[in-house]
């Protein structure tokens, strides 16, 4: 049988990184509609699916995708690399996930200030667009008298 030349090799991971990245373009478009908090994990689980490797050979340090080689070994039940594969999705996927729940924590309280601020700026919108406008004081019906009619002259009052 053929080995793979490190050129072979290259292109063959260049073309699995080019259809992983389309599937993940694909599972963004299938997980839009979906809540925030719901679809970022799930999205994120993808992406370490996707694109998480696990050594195949640990003489040539060459590496296959992990979720290519658990399918494959359980599958044809051939090879005793699917426990290895699993470890490395596990051990990626925890510490992706660890990631993620820090950036979460720091993002919240950010989001909540800026929700407070846009609720504040609204209010005082609506506050103001309830306001009468003070272009005219003394054509105010708060004071009891009459708007003056356009045309006429409006002298202060002493």
């Amino acid at each position: 049988m053929d080995t793979m030349t490190e050129n072979d090799y290259l292109i063959a991971w260049g073309l699995y990184a080019f259809a992983a990245l389309g599937c993940l373009l694909v599972w963004f478009a299938m997980t839009r509609w979906m809540w925030r908090w719901l679809r970022e994990p799930l999205r994120l689980l993808m992406a370490v699916l996707l694109l998480s490797p696990t050594i195949v050979d640990p003489v040539k340090t060459q590496f296959a995708p992990a979720v290519a080689i658990t399918a494959l070994d359980l599958v044809l039940k051939v090879g005793n690399n699917a426990w290895r594969a699993i470890s490395d999705l596990f051990m990626y996927s925890m510490i992706a996930f660890g990631v993620y729940l820090v950036f979460a924590l720091i993002r919240w309280p950010i989001e909540r200030a800026a929700r407070a601020r846009r609720e504040q700026k609204a209010a005082a919108a609506a506050a103001a667009a309830a306001e009468p406008d003070d272009d005219e004081p003394f054509a105010d019906e708060r004071y009891g008298r009459p708007a003056p009619v356009s045309g006429m002259r409006v002298e202060p009052r002493l």
